[in-house]
C-alpha cells in the first residue's frame, strides 16, 4: 500500500518524472552498463538498447504502475506485473539486481531533475520503486519455483533433432534435452529464452515461443530472420541461428514462461479464438497442436494475416491441424494472395464480416501495430478486454494501456 504522504507527492511529481522518463531511462541505462558491463552479457538485448525500445519499455511500465497506484493504493496491476515477472524470469533476474537497478535510477533521476525533486519527493519514488520490485521479486521467486529451478538457473542444453525451412525467412528447430533429463513443464503459448555467444564473446539472449505441442520430450521454436531497415541492423541472434545452427548442434535453452497460454481444464468448453500476423502465428500454432492432441471439442476460431501464402509460415500445418479438430475453422488474409488459398481474403485482416463466438477467450500476437488495429476492432465487436490476451515480441511498449 502507498502511504497517503507518497501519493500526495507522487501525484505532484508525476508531470514532471513522466515527462523525463524517456531521458532518465537512457541515463540510467548508459551510467549502469559504463559500471557494470558484464549485465550485458547474457542479460540485455543489444538491439533494443542501440533502438531505445528497451528504456521506453522501462519508463512506460514505471508510468503504468505509478498511475494505477494512484488510482487505488491499496492493489496492485496484476497483468503488468505478470508480464514483467515473466520477462525477467525469462532471462535469470535475480533479487540482488534491483538494489544495482535502484542504485542507478534513482542517480539518473537526480541527475535529469536536479532540485525539481526535493528529498520528500524522492523519498516518495523510492516507495513505488520498492513496492514494485517487492511484488516482482515475490512473483519471479513463485515462477522459479514453479519451473522446478533455483532463482536465476534457468539455463539447459538441447540438441538440434531437426532443422526445417519454412519460408524464405522462417526456420523451425525441433529439440530435445541433451542432458538425458526430463523436458520441463510448458504450456500452450509460453516462450523460452535462447542464450547463444556472438562472434565479440558477449551472450545475447532472444525470447521464442514454443510452436508445437508443447507437452512430451521435444520442443520445437520457429525464428523470422529479422532483417535490418532504417531503425536498425540485422537480428544478430535471429542471423546467428539461420546461417549457423544445423542438426547435432546443442542450443541453450531456459526454463518456459510467459503469462499468456491455454488453460485445458478437462472440462474445459468455452470458444478459443487464435488472431495473428506474421510470425506471430508460433504461439497459435502451439495452442493448435496441443489441442489437437487433446483431442479437444472446444470451438476454434484461427484468423492469421500475412503478406502473401509464401511468407506465410506453419500455413499447412495450421490448416491441418484446424482440420483435426471437430470445432475449429481457419481463416486467412493476404496482402498479395495466391492460388495456394484460393479462399483467404485479399488485404489487411477486417474482422467486420467475420462471427465471432460468444465468450470466446481471444489470443492474439503479432506487430504492434497490428495488435493496436484488431484489439480495436474486437473491442467494437464486444468482446471485453478482459477476454483479449496478447503477447508481444521483444519489449512491451503498450503496457500502460493494458487496463483499458
Amino acid at each position: 500500500m502507498l502511504s497517503a504522504e507518497s501519493t500526495a507527492l507522487v501525484r505532484a511529481t508525476l508531470p514532471a518524472v513522466a515527462g523525463a522518463l524517456d531521458e532518465i531511462t537512457a541515463r540510467f541505462y548508459r551510467t549502469m552498463f559504463q559500471d557494470r558491463p558484464e549485465l550485458l552479457d547474457g542479460m540485455f538485448n543489444r538491439g533494443n538498447q542501440a533502438s531505445g525500445t528497451q528504456r521506453r519499455a522501462l519508463a512506460g511500465s514505471i508510468a503504468a504502475f505509478a498511475t494505477a497506484l494512484l488510482d487505488d493504493p491499496d492493489t496492485r496491476p496484476d497483468t503488468l506485473l505478470a508480464r514483467i515477472a515473466h520477462k525477467h524470469a525469462a532471462v535469470g533476474v535475480t533479487d540482488d539486481q534491483y538494489t544495482i537497478v535502484h542504485k542507478y535510477l534513482f542517480g539518473a533521476i537526480a541527475e535529469v531533475l536536479g532540485d525539481a525533486v526535493t528529498p520528500e519527493a524522492a523519498a516518495a519514488w523510492d516507495e513505488i520503486y520498492w513496492l514494485m520490485a517487492g511484488a516482482l521479486i515475490s512473483r519471479e521467486a513463485r515462477l522459479y519455483q514453479d519451473a522446478g529451478v533455483r532463482p536465476g538457473e534457468i539455463w539447459r542444453p538441447w540438441t538440434v533433432v531437426e532443422r526445417r525451412a519454412e519460408t524464405a525467412d522462417v526456420v523451425s528447430f525441433l529439440l530435445r534435452p541433451a542432458d538425458g533429463e526430463p523436458a520441463p513443464r510448458a504450456r500452450a503459448g509460453q516462450y523460452v529464452s535462447v542464450r547463444v555467444g556472438m562472434a565479440d564473446g558477449v551472450h545475447q539472449v532472444r525470447q521464442y515461443s514454443l510452436s508445437s505441442n508443447p507437452g512430451g520430450e521435444l520442443r520445437r521454436i520457429t525464428v523470422k530472420r529479422v532483417t535490418g531497415d532504417g531503425d536498425g541492423p540485422n537480428g544478430e541472434v535471429s542471423t546467428l541461428l539461420h546461417d549457423h545452427l544445423r542438426e547435432g548442434d546443442e542450443l541453450t535453452l531456459s526454463a518456459p514462461f510467459g503469462d499468456v497460454f491455454l488453460d485445458e481444464p478437462t472440462d474445459a468448453t468455452n470458444p478459443v479464438v487464435l488472431i495473428s500476423a506474421g510470425i506471430g502465428c508460433t504461439p497459435m500454432t502451439g495452442i493448435l497442436a496441443h489441442l489437437a492432441v487433446l483431442g479437444s471439442t472446444r470451438p476454434v476460431l484461427a484468423l492469421h494475416a500475412d503478406r502473401s501464402p509464401a511468407d506465410h509460415a506453419l500455413r499447412a500445418e495450421t490448416r491441418d491441424l484446424a482440420g483435426q479438430l471437430p470445432g475449429a475453422r481457419a481463416i486467412f488474409w493476404y496482402e498479395r494472395p495466391g492460388p495456394e488459398e484460393p479462399d483467404a481474403h485479399t488485404g489487411l485482416m477486417d474482422l467486420t464480416n467475420t462471427e465471432l463466438p460468444d465468450g470466446a477467450t481471444v489470443f492474439l500476437c503479432g506487430p504492434l501495430l497490428f495488435m493496436r488495429d484488431v484489439r480495436g476492432q474486437l473491442l467494437r465487436a464486444g468482446i471485453p478486454a478482459s477476454r483479449i490476451r496478447y503477447e508481444v515480441f521483444g519489449p512491451d511498449l503498450w503496457l500502460p494501456d493494458t487496463a483499458a
